[in-house]
Formats: structure tokens, sequence, C-alpha cells
């Protein structure tokens, strides 16, 4: 294979700044050039080869013999070629977590995760992301425009997770915004220490009340977690769980307002959303290019020396999008890289589909002729090399009436509910059939459901979609 990259593709194509955000395709497209595989720049400094064919990504994910997780392996890192102030450190650097490690130490933190998260009941969860979204929709609904970026698909993940993780209101707005800060490489490290921080005094207010979630029972895991790998785990879960769902869903209704073989039906009675998630998950998946390995030894992959400890990113886009791909349709079709692949592959899948697919269903159904305010192509993109996320996704409809509430203030019986097992809590029956009902929560519950405030006039909004949203929280 010529190693030289073709006129017009750089010696190494940056990932990072307006043009990636703005058309990334464009790039793939450039990059393909090259091969399966092509030297990229993931920010000022930090060199790696980015890899955008299918079966290349597969070789990579399904090999970790060869390819290591462990980013300790990093030669750059370790030599002092990577500045030390880099956007990309936070996202890239070791941690004791299941996200970064291999073999026996990889199954170990990955088995407390899988098992933690099997304690929660879909029914559960359903229930609460139903729950949340009509809060939500309340909201915007009577007003007739919203942002449906930083006014609902940012937003709802953050109230599903605090429910699960028992989180405080001000601990999930923190975290979630220095999870955040991390994926945009916008002051990275301080969104870091603020993502520490905030998962430090999470772990210490669970220490003295331990309580049926998914804090309290990593903590009780077999698997004996430390302190340091507890806190990488829950940063790890509260990555998976809230930036790349928020893409989703956002990316899934961008979809469907738009694409011409979606639009047509959002108000015939039978909503594509499933197909649109598809869609999506293939063309435009959540996080874009992460899955970073490092080769064990020098190897050659189809002609292109890949030397040891030179960082390898797999684009989870680039690759669903491979024209060497014959299987073009989308719909019903799940052999996409969007939740990557191997030993590594995503453990909460089910999970991230249902509140997406919650998400979408429940917006749709509540007001069914939404209009994009701008054109499609003029959507804003947030920068950074890692996720497709947007900026913000405006919209108009006809105004609808909030639901009918109980006076407590929710929908329906307006109670979230705990499903029924031996442990308590979220219940032990997985994400597979489960039963919404059992005992509400006790008034005395140390961490209740957040009371939930009317939004403040639109003049006196923050501009920040995070700033937002923590002003909704504390009904400023």
């Amino acid at each position: 294979m010529n190693t030289v990259p073709p006129p017009g593709c750089p010696a190494r194509q940056s990932l990072y700044g307006p043009e990636f955000a703005a058309d990334p395709t464009a790039v793939y497209r450039r990059l393909r050039e090259s091969g399966p595989t092509a030297p990229v720049e993931l920010a000022p400094g930090v060199r790696a080869t980015l890899v955008t064919g299918y079966d290349a990504a597969l070789h990579v994910l399904r090999s970790p013999e060869t390819f290591s997780k462990d980013p300790r392996h990093w030669r750059d890192l370790a030599d002092g070629t990577v500045p030390a102030d880099s956007p990309v450190l936070p996202m890239m650097m070791y941690r004791p977590s299941a996200l970064f490690t291999d073999g026996e130490e990889h199954g170990r933190l990955r088995g407390a995760i899988t098992d933690t998260l099997a304690r929660v009941e879909s029914a559960t969860l359903r229930g609460y992301a139903e729950r949340s979204a009509d809060t939500l929709i309340d909201r915007f609904a009577p007003r007739g425009t919203a942002d449906l970026l930083g006014e609902y698909a940012q937003v709802l993940p953050l109230l599903v997770f605090n429910h699960l993780f028992g989180c405080p209101v001000g601990h999930g707005v923190r975290l979630v915004e220095g999870m955040s800060g991390m994926f945009d490489g916008v002051d990275a490290e301080k969104a870091y220490d603020l993502l520490i921080d905030t998962l430090l005094d999470l772990v210490a207010l669970k220490r003295h009340r331990p309580a049926p979630d998914l804090t309290s029972w990593l903590m009780e895991h077999p698997a004996a977690l430390t302190d340091e790998e507890l806190i990488h785990t829950l940063a790890v879960l509260m990555g998976a769980g809230t930036e790349p769902q928020q893409n989703l869903i956002a990316n899934g209704l961008r979809l469907l307002l738009s694409d011409e073989r979606f639009a047509g039906d959002l108000s015939g009675g039978t909503l594509p959303v499933e197909d649109a998630l598809d869609e999506v998950l293939w063309t435009d998946p959540p996080i874009a290019n992460y899955a970073v390995h490092y080769p064990r030894y020098d190897v050659v992959y189809e002609g292109t020396p890949l030397r040891a400890g030179d960082p390898l990113v797999v684009s989870l886009a680039a690759a669903n999008t491979d024209p060497a791909l014959t299987n073009r349709q989308h719909t019903g079709n799940r052999a996409h890289l969007a939740w990557s692949a191997g030993p590594h592959t995503c453990p909460a899948q089910g999970p991230a589909r249902l509140i997406a697919s919650v998400a979408v269903e429940k917006l749709l159904d509540r007001i069914p002729d939404m209009e994009l305010t701008v054109p499609v192509e003029d959507l804003p993109w947030r920068p950074g090399p890692f996720h497709r996320a947007l900026a913000a996704l405006p919209v108009s409809f006809p105004p609808a009436p909030a639901v009918e509430r109980s006076e407590n203030g929710r929908p329906g019986d307006g109670r979230f509910r705990e499903g029924r097992s031996g442990g308590g809590g979220f219940g032990g029956g997985g994400f597979g059939d489960g039963r919404v009902d059992g005992p509400e929560r006790s008034s005395s519950d140390p961490f209740p459901p957040p009371a939930f405030e009317p939004w403040a006039p639109e003049a006196c909004r923050p501009r920040s979609a995070w700033a937002r949203a923590a002003a909704w929280w504390h009904g400023e």
C-alpha cells in the first residue's frame, strides 16, 4: 500500500477545529484515499493513526493480544512529546477502569459494571425516562419554541442518571458539565477536575448513606473496587450514559425532523423511531472517534507500519460509512460499530437505546408538528475529535398544553417506582421483562426526585446550554 498521502490529503489531518466539526464526512473521505488507516492529529502535538476501514476497525477491536487499551503503552506521552496541557489528555490518560485495561484486570472491572447494570429493570428505567421526558416537555410545550438540545436531549439523561446513581441535584449538573467539557476539549483539565471532585463527594455521601442505587451497588460488588477504581468506574458510566446519550437523542431528532424518509411520518401514527436510531448509529454515531488502542509491538497492516505505542484511534463513524461495505440497508441492521466491538463492546447498549427511544417517542407523541427553525445544514456542531454532537437544535411548533398533573407536580401518579426484588431498589431483572410497580420512595428518602420549578422568562435565561440546565435545576 502507498504510505505517501495523495494530493490534497495532508500529512496529518486535523481532527479538531471548525472545519472538522462542520463536515467530518469530507475529512473521512479524504483520509480513505490513503487506505484503511491514515495519519491524523487529535490536538496540537498529539499524533495518532485513524482507522477508517470497517474490516480494519474490527481487526483492531477484536485483537487484544496485538492491540492494547492501556495508555501506559503510549510512547509520545511517556517521552514528553505530547504537551502536558493537551486538551485530549483527560480523555486518553490511563485510569484504573475497564476502559483503559486489558485481560484479567479488565474482566474484573467490567464484571462489576455488567453485574451492577443487570440489577436495573427495564420497566423501571423506562418509567424514569418517560416521567423525565414528560416533565421537560411540559416546560416548553406551551411556548411553541424550544432548543431540543439544551432543554431536552441534554437534560433528560441527567434526570435519569441522577435517579440511577442516587445523585443529589447539584452533583448531577456538575458531573455532566465536567464530562461535556472533556469531550469538547475546552478547558478539559478544569472539566476533569470538576468531574473527579464531584465523584469524590458522591462516593463520600454513599459511604455514609448507602441506598438502592448504582453507586452503592458498585461499592458492595464482590470485585471489591478500591476507592480509586470506584471513582473512575463511575466516571466511565457517567461518560457513557450522558454525553453519548444526549448525542444519540439529538441526532435522532435531527434526522427525523430533516430527512424526508422519516419526516413525513411524524404525525402519521406509526413513528419510525427505531429505524431512525438505526440510521443514526450507522451514519452519525454519538461517539465518532474514540476506541483508542496501542500496538504492543511493531506490526504491519495492509502494508502500513504501525509502531508499538503509537495510538490507533478507531473511527466508528468512518468505519460505519466505509464504501467497501456491500450492505447499505441500515434499517434493522445492527452490525454497526457505534457500540464498539470485541472485549470492550459497550455493556449498556440496551439501556442506552431504551432511553433514546423513549425520549424520541415521547416527544413526537406529545408534539408531532415540530419543524426546525433553521435549515438543517446550518445547525451548529460542537468541536472536539471524539464525538458527533450538536450545539443547538432549535424548533417551533403549535403551542401544546402541559399534561395535567397530580398535586405533587409529576405526570400520572407522579411517583418514580422501584422494581421489586430480593435485593430491593431497582430489582434484579436486568433489562428484560420487569415490573414497574414496587414500593414508593419514602418521604424520608435522602435523595428524593428534585422539585421542578417553572422556567425563567426567555430573556432571563443564560446563553450556555449547561448554564441553562443548572439554572433550571435551581429554579432560576
